[in-house]
Order: structure tokens, then C-alpha cells, then sequence
């Protein structure tokens, strides 16, 4: 089975860091490289098993898993893209293909749709320095959602 860790660039998340680390059941690992939060950050990640870095030390190699699904704390899994990791995990995969996700924004009591974006890659097929990694317009799309809260 293929082992998927998750990251996430926090500063200062502590009131939306949950509902992210919550939907991320089909992460092997949780990892957080926080930039010197004053909240609760570090104490919510820790709650959920994730393991916190100073965001100094942002660097894939930190991670225990090749594969790597990218978040931003705002951010959160529908059960539908829950879903299609668990399945995804179940096959090979080639490390040079990334992997985008639909992302739907919260919009007030609506929801506004967004082209996909790719947050799924290998770190041993491509690497990046940023808190995301870059567009890939070859990259499969799965099924589901990358659920944008713009309040906690």
C-alpha cells in the first residue's frame, strides 16, 4: 500500500488547524512546519498526531513518505476526496505523475468552484521549495474535493 504524508504551513491556525487534520485519515503522517505561532497551533496539531517543525526547516526530506499531499490550514477534505486517497493508496503509482483535486470556497452559505489545483506529488519524481507545490497541467484529477473555509 502506498504511504501518504500530509503537509501543512501554519502560522498562527489553531482555530481552523482541526477540521484540516480531522479529514486527513488517509495520511500515514501528519506534518506541520509552523512559523512561530503565539496560538494554539502547535497544541492542536500535537492533539491530532501530527508531528511540528519550525518552518525553518521546511524541507521535504522531513517527511517519512515519498508521497506528498500538500494543504493550507483553511483548507479540509470532502468525504468524496476521503474517499478516492483511501482507493488512490491501493495502487501503484509513477513518481513523475502529480495528482489535482477540484477546490470549492466557502462563500458565504454558497460555495464558489475553482480549477483544479495539484497538491499531490512524489517528492522523488519532482521537488519544490514553496508552501504548495507547482501547477501541473498533466496531473490526473481524482475524485472529490478540496473543501476553502474563509472563516474558522
Amino acid at each position: 500500500m502506498t504511504k501518504l504524508t500530509a503537509l501543512i504551513h501554519t502560522c498562527n491556525d489553531g482555530p481552523r488547524l482541526g477540521r484540516a487534520l480531522e479529514s486527513l485519515r488517509p495520511c500515514d503522517e501528519l506534518l506541520i512546519f509552523d512559523r512561530n505561532s503565539s496560538d494554539s497551533t502547535a497544541r492542536v496539531a500535537r492533539e491530532y498526531g501530527a508531528r511540528v517543525l519550525p518552518a525553518a526547516s521546511a524541507a521535504l526530506s522531513q517527511a517519512k513518505h515519498d508521497w506528498i499531499l500538500c494543504l493550507l490550514p483553511t483548507e479540509a477534505l470532502s468525504e468524496a476526496l476521503e474517499a478516492s486517497l483511501f482507493e488512490w493508496k491501493l495502487q501503484g503509482h509513477e513518481t513523475s505523475l502529480g495528482f489535482s483535486m477540484n477546490v470549492r470556497e466557502q462563500a458565504g452559505s454558497d460555495w464558489l468552484s475553482h480549477p483544479p489545483t495539484t497538491r499531490l506529488l512524489n517528492r522523488a519524481g519532482r521537488n519544490w521549495a514553496g508552501v504548495l507545490p507547482p501547477e501541473d497541467s498533466q496531473a490526473q484529477l481524482l475524485e472529490g474535493d478540496l473543501l476553502r473555509f474563509r472563516e474558522p
